[in-house]
């Protein structure tokens, strides 16, 4: 057994076992990929692949319960790696983090200028993703660190930590009639046609549950990705947007209000996570510190390992 099996063992499970795509993302021929599994089967004593003539088609119970085993394995071998570059050079590196557009515009520029005038010599990443998208990297190993406020806390491999809160809120053209009005309630936001997220982004579906909580069926016109997009229409005249309270800048939107709508929206929690067992280098304890300083590398590092840190204590 060797770690290119276990990683062949991974990659088929993640290719959908399509052995060609494997052998491309391993950099090697279908033929060999094939004779590792076969060896590994072999030196094992148990079939891993269900499998139709020399087609895979899934996997066994036993290939189920050994992928789990591999993850496991290929994340502890990545932290081996991340380790003794933590002691070789402790203050450079590369740190990746997935994020939604409308954290990385509106809540990480003051952290991230602080991290890089803090940590020069580490290259930060930022991946602009869907909230599943981040789930998916941090699950895959593909980013260190995830920042998003739908998904990543009913991810049981996650460790998640509550970074902000905030509303929605409800912008204007200045010359729209709400702008008249001190206090809209939610039935007056609903007059209008509304430019708002798409499903599965930045708490689209709280603002759906409050207007139907309040037995309104508002028009929803169009629904972008992010906050920018929506108040381009909305200046544009297409409709009203409801959009994350800090995607609205004061001094910067010379056409829009900011509608103060109080408390008709609830709370929303954007949270910082990391997968479980997942290495971070001094530096990633840093970074999250810099977002929520109340997020100290103790702290951190006891929800990512208890038992670990419970014995060190």
């Amino acid at each position: 057994m060797n770690f290119q099996q276990l990683r062949i063992i991974r990659e088929t499970a993640r290719r959908n076992y399509n052995l060609t795509e494997v052998g491309n993302a391993l950099f090697m021929a279908q033929s060999g990929v094939s004779k590792h599994i076969k060896d590994l089967e072999d030196e094992l004593g148990i079939d891993l692949f269900v499998r139709r003539g020399k087609r895979l088609l899934g996997m066994t119970e036993p290939g189920k319960e050994l992928l789990v085993v591999v993850e496991r394995m290929l994340l502890d071998a990545a932290n081996i790696r991340k380790l003794a570059d933590q002691f070789a050079n402790r203050d450079a590196g590369k740190l990746l983090v997935a994020t939604t557009h409308t954290q990385a515009r509106y809540a990480l520029p003051r952290v991230v200028a602080a991290f890089t005038a803090a940590f020069p010599k580490v290259h930060l990443a930022l991946h602009q993703a869907s909230p599943r998208e981040v789930v998916a990297q941090l699950l895959s190993g593909e980013v260190d660190i995830g920042i998003a406020t739908e998904a990543v806390e009913e991810e049981p491999s996650l460790v998640s930590f509550p970074y902000h809160a905030w509303r929605h809120a409800v912008v204007v053209r200045t010359d729209h009639p709400l702008a008249k009005l001190e206090t809209p309630t939610l039935a007056d936001v609903a007059e209008y046609p509304i430019v708002t997220y798409s499903t599965g982004y930045t708490g689209r579906a709280r603002v759906d549950a409050t207007f139907a909580a309040a037995g309104l069926s508002p028009d929803i016109v169009m629904s972008a990705l992010d906050a920018d997009v929506i108040k381009t229409y909305v200046e544009l005249g297409l409709g009203i947007g409801v959009i994350a309270s800090i995607a609205y800048v004061p001094g910067r939107e010379s056409n829009l209000k900011l509608l103060d709508t109080g408390l008709l929206f609830p709370l929303n929690t954007t949270r910082i996570a990391v997968r479980r067992g997942h290495y971070l280098r001094g530096y990633g304890y840093r970074f999250i510190e810099q977002c929520a300083p109340e997020l100290d590398e103790l702290t951190v590092r006891r929800a990512l390992n208890p038992e670990r840190e419970a014995a060190l204590a």
